[in-house]
């Protein structure tokens, strides 16, 4: 490209789109790249500021920040995500299903390493909806040398930088224990809370089994309902240090691993995760899942909605940013 005067600019090809903001009233492009400049378009151009232009002058070697932009976006792209028109270079990624979000961070900041090129996506292991932008891209400056933008190719050659994980169709059983709610003393609100938050995926509801702080009905109730096909379990109450909160030794008894008892998240602290061979997740809820808009267990459903394995070491990493759950849902 070469810079020229505006008013010299007749007949020219414009290798940037040129912007027009009006407070209030309208942000957007005036001329496209490529545009060819008329005589009717110099004194818009000078409208906006821009006595000079950058034209297209051939360089085998340069890439143009449109060019780039795609370029980039067509080398990291992934399944169920589709791409935004670019506009001043930049283009997004967004997302084309429901889906667990993970990112390659180390893939991502590699990229980010390299000058004059950006890359910023949502926080991974969070769950998006069909619509949302998950990922956007663009070069710093007009141009990039081809050599430069060929560092990003080795970057994304190890791998996918973003994946999308669908959810799945699950089918769930609750186990709602507390000798105050099998007794008919106070009603369960724990079975209302989780169906409210189940409402927002594709499941189906096995039931709702009420028992007693006995380990040996609350593990009974869980077999029922892997017997019946659950895809996931949740059991909630019974997590404290009492000991008559024997759900985790219920949990235990089924022949579930427990991966991990207690998180470093805040409201969430005595959350247990288990696998029934090693497929089906079987969870033990604390009381502030009932009490608090927003807990661990809301940072870690997207994940088994999307069939995405959680260990010990995944839920230990929570613990950055954990003090507040917020953090780690936004």
């Amino acid at each position: 490209m070469k810079q020229i005067d505006t008013i010299d600019a007749l007949g020219c090809v414009l290798c940037q789109d040129i912007t027009k903001i009006e407070k209030g009233k309208f942000k957007g492009v005036l001329f496209p790249k490529g545009h060819v400049v008329r005589a009717e378009d110099i004194e818009a151009l000078l409208d906006v500021g821009k006595r000079h232009l950058y034209v297209w002058e051939d360089d085998e070697n340069l890439v143009h920040e449109n060019d780039a932009a795609e370029h980039i976006y067509n080398l990291c792209k992934t399944a169920y995500v589709k791409p935004t028109e670019i506009k001043e270079g930049k283009i997004e990624a967004v997302a084309t299903v429901d889906a667990l979000f993970t990112v390659d961070e180390e893939q991502l900041f590699r990229i980010n390493m390299q000058d004059d090129i950006m890359m910023a996506t949502k926080k991974s292991h969070i769950g998006v909806r069909k619509g949302h932008k998950v990922m956007g891209t663009r070069i710093i400056p007009l141009v990039i040398p081809k050599a430069d933008l060929a560092r990003v190719d080795e970057i994304v050659a190890d791998g996918p930088v973003f994946t999308l994980h669908p959810f799945r169709h699950k089918k769930v059983g609750m186990v709602v224990t507390g000798s105050e709610v099998y007794t008919g003393r106070i009603e369960d609100k724990f079975g209302p809370t989780l169906i409210e938050k189940l409402a927002a995926y594709d499941v189906e509801i096995l039931g709702k089994t009420i028992v007693d702080d006995n380990e040996v009905m609350i593990a009974d109730a869980i077999r029922s309902f892997l017997d019946r096909g659950a895809d996931l379990i949740l059991c909630s109450g019974g997590m404290s240090v009492d000991p008559d909160d024997v759900t985790p030794s219920a949990i235990r008894r089924t022949g579930a691993e427990i991966i991990s008892y207690g998180s470093p998240v805040l409201p969430g602290a005595m959350f247990l995760v288990s696998y029934y061979e090693n497929r089906i997740p079987i969870l033990g809820l604390p009381g502030c899942v009932m009490f608090n808009a927003r807990t661990v267990f809301d940072v870690l459903l997207p994940c088994f909605m999307a069939d995405y394995k959680v260990d010990k070491a995944f839920i230990a990493r929570l613990g950055a940013g954990g003090l507040n759950v917020k953090t780690l849902m936004e």
